[in-house]
């Protein structure tokens, strides 16, 4: 397993959303930022919260140019649930193989129950990791107000360096 860096190319993931449509992330939400949540499932209130705090945030993420993406092991039905407990409108994705994810991108995992722990991602427009944040546990994920200002710096200091 090999945690990814800043400057490493995200692997491409298919996410399977609760409509039956899948996404393939990074490659469709390209042109911008992308945050991509990895949650152990729709029963860990550690997951709901910043998942909450992401959808609360959206707008100041759009203005930053910023998609997000969030996707766990659990169900179709358990992650439908969980979009309108919380109103979530960016893509939720269900069924993920967790074994992959960690294959992919160095997430952990826990094994019994199996699910897939928090770890997040902010990608830059070409696919590579800006940041990422490993959780091995309960705690530990990327909050949107430091997304949002990691982008705002990312985004000052590449114009900064083009002057």
């Amino acid at each position: 397993m090999t945690l990814l860096q800043p400057g490493d190319l995200f692997a491409e993931l298919i996410v399977q959303l609760t409509d039956g449509r899948s996404l393939v992330v990074p490659e469709e939400l390209s042109g911008g930022f992308v945050v991509t949540l990895f949650f152990r499932g729709a029963w860990c209130p550690y997951c709901n919260a910043p998942l909450r705090a992401f959808q609360r945030k959206s707008a100041a993420l759009v203005d930053v140019g910023a998609q997000i993406v969030a996707l766990s092991a659990d169900t179709e039905h358990d992650t439908a649930g969980l979009i309108e407990k919380h109103d979530l409108m960016f893509p939720v994705g269900c069924g993920a193989d967790t074994r992959r994810l960690a294959q992919l991108t160095g997430a952990f995992v826990n094994d019994d129950p199996l699910y897939v722990q928090s770890t997040g991602f902010v990608l830059d427009a070409d696919g590579r990791v800006s940041v990422s944040v490993y959780s091995s546990g309960a705690i530990g994920r990327l909050v949107p107000d430091d997304v949002v200002g990691l982008i705002r710096y990312l985004r000052a200091n590449a114009a900064r360096d083009t002057a």
